[in-house]
């Protein structure tokens, strides 16, 4: 039997009480995205350089994005059969090359190529990273970890936009992937030294990866957690998709207005990652989903309400609202992963690579749907209307697909059986 929540061993419960290894956390988890945003800057410079289009240039980060997409799906899988350590290595390591190949390509085409694989290998520490948390600490602790992870890293994601802007002025952009480079190297070596193997051991019989993605498929609790962490943060990419058109079109602002005002989102969001982990050991993940599922349900529907009013023209009330549903939705989003990568634990990296997958895959579309909504309308109100109904889709996850009565038997009979097996052992 596979159940929603199992005790770490003593190992793994050692493990979590150094502040080293949750430092490595945090940098497992960033070297990807910051790798991503510290190039943005130097996009134009990078058009002139090989005097290409910046549409061209746009796909350094476009195809970034599609190998962490890629990499969700690849390194967890593989995780779980081979450990952490390894593919965590591995990852980093085609990482640091393929940041060597990006400081001498010669030509755009081999720039992008580069940077693909540069992503393929870096996200690795992006879905690992959930899955360790998932074997160290116990489940009524891994949201709190979980969020408190992706409060340091968005810390991490603010500055690295005008770092790769300092960098690339005083001493050019191959600059920039000198530093990712040497990042790379100090986080692999980091895990090389400080980070055991804390891949669970698997029971006999318990099978490999068919046997893996098979319950878990078969799993409405999973299905439904994982849906519900995948929704919510689409409203973050169909926000972010459409906002630009919104407030420099519509509202006649200029972009570093947007910029300014899209950072309120961001602080309320690392707002939120802070309070769940103050709250969420005191609390079960379902209780803290719904409440943030309410302040996502009470900002998403009184935005829509001041739409209709043409009360939200101006930026002060739409962003003011979105700050509201970015509380709510750290909470959902921190605590449907941690239901999603505990109801098989044995096989926390292929849950939390398949959640990753559909969100930066799902996440480009609703990006493009979200910039469509701004850009060809005239009020806001498509793009609050869109926000609400992936809130009530939301919603609709934990109401009718993750199954509330079974949990509580699961969890029950799942501690008992750890029990009996702990004393036989």
């Amino acid at each position: 039997m596979h159940g929603m929540i199992s005790k770490p061993p003593e190992t793994a419960r050692n493990i979590a009480t150094s502040r080293v290894v949750l430092l490595l956390l945090v940098v497992m988890t960033g070297i990807a995205p910051i790798s991503l945003y510290i190039l943005v800057p130097a996009l134009p410079v990078l058009a002139t350089s090989f005097g290409s289009d910046i549409s061209i240039a746009q796909m350094t980060v476009s195809l970034y994005m599609v190998g962490i997409a890629m990499s969700q799906l690849i390194m967890g899988p593989l995780s779980d059969k081979f450990g952490r350590r390894p593919v965590l290595l591995g990852g980093l390591a085609l990482m640091v090359a393929a940041s060597i190949a990006c400081i001498f390509a010669e030509t755009l085409p081999q720039l992008i190529a580069a940077r693909f694989f540069q992503a393929l290998g870096g996200a690795s520490g992006m879905v690992i990273s959930r899955a360790i948390i998932r074997d160290i600490y116990p489940r009524e602790r891994v949201a709190s970890m979980i969020s408190l992870v992706v409060a340091a890293l968005m810390i991490g994601q603010m500055v690295s936009p005008l770092t790769g802007g300092l960098i690339e002025t005083a001493f050019g952009w191959r600059a920039i992937f000198y530093a990712v480079t040497i990042g790379a190297i100090t986080v692999a070596v980091g895990i090389a030294i400080a980070l055991p193997e804390t891949r669970r051991g698997r029971a006999v019989g318990s099978g490999g990866f068919r046997t893996d993605v098979g319950t878990l498929i078969k799993s409405r609790a999973f299905i439904g957690y994982v849906m519900c962490q995948v929704l919510a943060s689409q409203i973050i990419f169909t926000f972010a998709g459409g906002g630009p058109y919104i407030v420099v079109t519509q509202m006649g602002r200029t972009s570093a207005e947007y910029g300014a005002w899209f950072a309120t989102t961001g602080f309320a969001y690392l707002v939120g990652n802070l309070l769940c982990v103050r709250f969420a050991p005191r609390h079960s993940l379902e209780k803290l989903i719904w409440f943030g599922l309410g302040l996502q349900l009470c900002g998403s529907l009184l935005n829509l309400l001041l739409s209709f009013a043409g009360w939200n023209e101006a930026p002060a009330w739409l962003f003011g609202t979105q700050m509201i549903v970015m509380v709510g939705n750290a909470f959902v989003m921190a605590n449907s992963a941690a239901g999603a990568i505990s109801i098989r634990p044995e096989a926390a990296g292929t849950a939390s690579g398949a959640m990753g997958f559909l969100q930066q895959g799902i996440g480009a579309l609703m990006s493009q749907f979200g910039a469509y909504l701004g850009g060809h309308s005239a009020t806001t109100l498509p793009l609050t209307s869109a926000v609400l109904a992936i809130s009530l889709l939301c919603a609709c996850m934990m109401i009718f697909v993750v199954p509330r009565r079974e949990l509580v038997v699961s969890e029950a009979l799942i501690e008992q059986a750890e029990e009996e097996e702990s004393g036989m052992m």
